[in-house]
Order: structure tokens, then sequence, then C-alpha cells
């Protein structure tokens, strides 16, 4: 169990965390989620240790033992099981067996032992790094980016070992598909505060959203009874009749505090400059080979047809031949027989993920843009600042100052320059948080051009592609479908050999189970209806209370006026009846929203317990 309570972060004037806090209970699966700049990582480091907050505390029982998968690839032993002791507590030092343990279940064979851990691929090197965690016996499990450069494989088999991990995990990733596989809540750094809930990343930006639409409301309102009040103090003052009234509104105001109007958050919006193109085909691969060695080819006598409506998506283990595969179409790599024929009317736009390096660090990101299309004007690359994130005098900084994330943006953003009508990417979404990812896969789906994307991120596989590249059993061959589709009729070869396998339950216990979890769902509902609609009658009754108390205070004034003493008294009483009536109903409505969400919490923890 981990508890963060009241802590505040900043940076010079960058404020990141304002009496910030909340809890993880045991057994809870967290995703941390935030914007890029948020504070995601800062608050993990001062998890960690490697970083204090300013003000407030972060406290864990004694004996309890944090393990920190970092995304950085360092090794320091000549050998993969030298390695992999290194995380062995002070105590077990010499206790090999244990780091064999916990290596053999993550797809090492004994033969891998001896070997340099860097002859591993980046799948197999984050599992080294993750054995170098679990031998340590962690309470809680800390993952930064753990789906970073790993195939889709093995970001499938990290997903089910998390799910079965029997403790705490606290978990960043910008794979929203993966986190919302693999968590039971999210906590979001959100306006400086973090907010944790029960549920997926959809229930909670729907939550966030629906809690600033509230405060928005209660701030509005507020606000106008507030004007109400002043006028009716500057116009009664002198009244002696209404003193009582007056001076009741004067304290009210005393004690009220006002709301800070909610400022904008930007997002990642903007749209891929389209290029028409009349043609049937973008481009045609005609039994394409190539190989780094003419004995072992990674392709072979390959052919597609790539179509104006296409979205592509180019899957596979790593290391396979992905990467290669975008740069034959690129035209960065030669073919060793076979050929591709783009159409003379296709303008290609690719976004390499190592092409960050291209980048020259002592121009600005203004710079960088007009750079890279010589035809553009400065208000254009002002403008692609501007939905990329680098508004005003972001657009100025230099590119040696970026983060990873914001020199990805760069690179999207060099893309927008000029009109295309095929794009060509390589892992696209790596440095990008949800968000910005959300951003991106919506521009995508809008190009009014073909798409070839190499992508690990399951949610942008399913979301665009219709057609499949799938480097599989040491070929390559064309799926005509979506991914699920593939999923469904083919899969991934192997993956059931490393799902423990558990006892099958029989069709009598499987048809039981559906049973009880249909009567915890419908228990769940028959409760929470009644309360639902009383909420929704409180808030129809409240809003027409508030209309009666505007129309009164505009009789009111009215009856000032003309000086009409009986009516004011009269309106007056009037007035303090509906303001009566609704404190009396805002106060019932926070008691049935209480009630709404503690019953949420108790039949999800049935649905939980029961799925578990």
């Amino acid at each position: 169990m981990l508890n963060i309570d009241a802590i505040s972060k900043s940076f010079g004037d960058q404020i990141l965390l304002d009496t910030a806090g909340f809890r993880i209970n045991p057994g809870e699966r967290v995703g941390l989620v935030g914007r890029n700049g948020h504070g995601k990582t800062t608050l993990l480091n001062m998890i960690s240790g490697s970083d204090h907050p300013d003000e407030g505390s972060i406290s864990c029982p004694t004996g309890y033992r944090i393990g920190f998968l970092s995304q950085k690839i360092v090794f320091t032993e000549g050998r993969l099981i030298d390695e992999a002791m290194l995380g062995l507590l002070e105590h077990e030092k010499d206790h090999s067996w244990k780091a064999e343990k916990i290596l053999a279940g993550l797809g090492f064979t004994q033969n891998d032992l001896t070997k340099d851990p860097y002859v591993f691929s980046g799948g197999f090197q984050v599992r080294l790094n993750l054995a170098k965690v679990l031998v340590s016996e962690p309470d809680l499990l800390i993952l930064d980016e753990p789906t970073n450069y790993l195939d889709i494989t093995s970001i499938r088999w990290i997903s089910r070992f998390l799910i079965s991990w029997p403790r705490e995990v606290l978990l960043v990733t910008h794979d929203r598909g993966f986190m919302d596989n693999v968590v039971t809540h999210i906590a979001g750094i959100h306006r400086h505060k973090i907010k944790k809930i029960r549920g997926d990343t959809s229930k909670y930006y729907l939550q966030v959203a629906q809690d600033e639409e509230v405060y928005e409301k209660t701030r509005q309102n507020e606000e106008k009874r507030k004007k109400e009040m002043e006028l009716f103090i500057s116009r009664f003052r002198a009244k002696a009749r209404l003193a009582n009234m007056v001076q009741s509104r004067i304290k009210t105001l005393e004690k009220s505090e006002t709301k800070d109007k909610l400022q904008k958050l930007k997002n990642l919006e903007f749209s891929f400059n389209s290029l028409p193109f009349s043609g049937k085909q973008i481009l045609m691969i005609e039994n394409l080979s190539f190989g780094w060695q003419s004995d072992t080819p990674l392709i072979n006598n390959f052919s597609l047809t790539v179509y104006p409506d296409d979205r592509i998506a180019v899957i596979g283990k790593n290391g396979k031949g992905k990467t290669t595969f975008l740069k034959l179409i690129s035209g960065n790599l030669n073919s060793i027989s076979g050929g591709i024929k783009i159409n003379p009317g296709v303008h290609i736009g690719y976004f390499e993920q190592t092409n960050v390096q291209s980048l020259n660090d002592n121009f600005t990101v203004e710079d960088e843009l007009i750079f890279s299309s010589p035809d553009s004007d400065r208000q254009t690359a002002r403008n692609i600042c501007g939905a990329m994130m680098f508004e005003k005098d972001a657009a100025l900084k230099k590119i040696s100052i970026l983060s990873g994330g914001e020199k990805s943006r760069v690179m999207l953003g060099k893309l927008l320059m000029s009109p295309l009508n095929l794009l060509l990417l390589d892992e696209p979404s790596n440095h990008l948080d949800i968000e910005a990812c959300d951003s991106f896969v919506c521009a995508l789906d809008n190009f009014e051009g073909a798409v070839v994307i190499v992508t690990h991120n399951e949610m942008f596989l399913h979301s665009l592609a219709n057609r499949l590249v799938v480097f599989k059993n040491n070929a390559v061959e064309v799926f005509e479908g979506t991914y699920q589709e593939f999923l469904d009729k083919e899969g991934w070869e192997d993956e059931e050999a490393l799902i423990d396998k558990k006892p099958k339950n029989s069709v009598l216990s499987k048809k039981a189970n559906r049973q009880k979890k249909s009567e915890i769902i419908t228990q769940k509902s028959r409760k929470i209806k009644p309360i639902k609609q009383k909420i929704e009658t409180l808030e129809n009754d409240i809003e027409n209370n508030e209309e009666l108390i505007s129309k009164t205070n505009e009789k009111l004034l009215e009856a000032s006026s003309n000086q009409d003493g009986r009516k004011i008294q009269s309106l007056a009483k009037e007035l303090a009846k509906f303001e009566n009536l609704n404190e009396i109903l805002f106060e019932e409505l926070e008691i049935q929203m209480d009630l709404f969400e503690k019953i949420e919490i108790i039949f999800d923890n049935q649905l939980e317990e029961f799925e578990r």
C-alpha cells in the first residue's frame, strides 16, 4: 500500500502538482495518465525516491518494497544470468537459481543464460529488465512505458503477465488499449491535482469531462447569484424594512469563495494536408526480395498493390523486416530483386522512428518546419507550430532542449507542411501521450490518401487497419481484412505456450458463472435506476427553481423602481422561500450522488472479485 498525501511540486514558475494525493491499495493495478510535461515521470521519480516533493508526503508500510522498471536499456554485465542477478537482495546475492527460475518463466532458455544481454531483441531486453525487478520481489511494481520498442507478441505477453501479478502495479504507457487491458484503476494528473477512479481510461476521461461541466455550471450559477445579491444590496441597503435581508446577503457574500474560470487546455488537434489523387493505384510492389545477407532474405518474392483509400498496417515481431519494408518503399533502400512502381502523382510523407536524430539541434521548432518545406511561408509554419502545441514563444525553442515527445511532435509537424497522398509511418505513437495518440488516430482516419503504418499499438490497429502486411513464420504475407479478423482467423504463433495453463471450467460451471455475473449486473441496475431518476428530477427541480429566482429578482427590481413597498415585501418573502428550497434541493442532490457512487463501487467490487 502506498499513500501520497497533499504533495506539491514545482520547477521554477511551472507548477506540476498542487496539494495532490491518492492511495494505491493492496492488489490494485493503477494506470497513471496525464499530458506530457504535466508530471507523470516526476511523480514516479518521487515515489521511487530519486526526487522529493516540495510539500506533502509519500509513505508506505515498513518493509514495503518498490520495484521500478525503467524504459532505459542499460546493461553492465557480459552474461544474461549475471545481469539478472544484479536485482537480487543483498542476502541473496549468490542465489543464481532464483534468477534462473524467473528468467525461465519470462521465456529465456538455458542456453541464453551465458549470452551477452545486448544480443537479444528489444522485447527480450525489456524482459531482462523486468527479471531484475522481479527477483527483488517488490510489493509495488512501477512500469514506465514498458511497451516502447516492444513488438506485438511481447506486449500481449507482458499484458497477460501483469494481469496475473498478485500485488500492486503502477503503470505509465501511451498505449491506451494496453493500459485498459491491464489496470483496475486510473489515476490522472489534471490541473495540478490527481484524481483516481475505478475503471479504464474511457471512464476516467468521461468523469473528468462531467466534473468540469458541473464545475463550470456551478461557477456560472454562483456568479449569477452573486451579482443578483450585490444588486439587491446596492438597491435596498437604505431600506429599513429590508435591513435583515440585506445583512443576510452581505454575510453570504463574505463567506462565499469565488470559483476561477477553468483555463482551456490545449489539445493536439490537426489534420494532414491531403493532395488529390485521381489514379486507381498508389503503388505496385512486384516480386520484391531483400536481405542483409543473400542466403537469409527478410523479404522474398513479395507483391502488393496499394490503393488510394488503403489503411495498411505492417505487423510482426521485432527484427523481422517491418522498418526495412518501409525504407524500401520510401527509396531509402534498394531491393535485391523485384521492384516498386510508384504512380507519378504520388507525394510521400515518411515518419521514421529514428529520424528525430535528423533534426538540427541549432534550429528552432519554427526553423525546422520552414526548412522542411522551402515553398511554405513563416505564417504557415507558425500555424502548424500551434497545432503541434508549440504556441507563441514555444515555437522559438531550440530543438536541442526538446524532450523526446516534443521532438516527435516536430517530426509530425514536418509532415503537415506539404500536401501528401501517401503516408509511411514507422512507430509514430512512441513518445506521444494518450490524448495526442487519440488526436493522431483521428487525423489518420480523416486523411484523404493511403496510409502504410508500422505500429505495435493495438488501438491503432483496431481503429485504422483495413489490410495487413504480416511478418510471421519467417515469411511476409498480405492479410485481406481487419486486425480483429486476423486475430480471430490466424492469431500469433506460440502465444498459448506463454500462458500458464489453468484448469478449464466445465460447460456447466461457465453457464453458472454467466448467470451469477448477470444477476450482479441486474441487481446493480435495479438499485441504481431509482437513484438515477431521483438525481435527474432534482437537477430539473433546481433548474426550474433557478429560473423562478431569476424572474422574482426581475420583478423585485421592477417593484423597487415603482416604489411599490407592499409588492417588494411580498416578493422578498417569495425570493427567500425559493432560495431556501434551492439549498434543500442541493443538499438532497449531494446525498443522492454520494449514494449512487457508493452503490456503484459496491457492485463494481463484486464484479471484479467475481472475474478474478
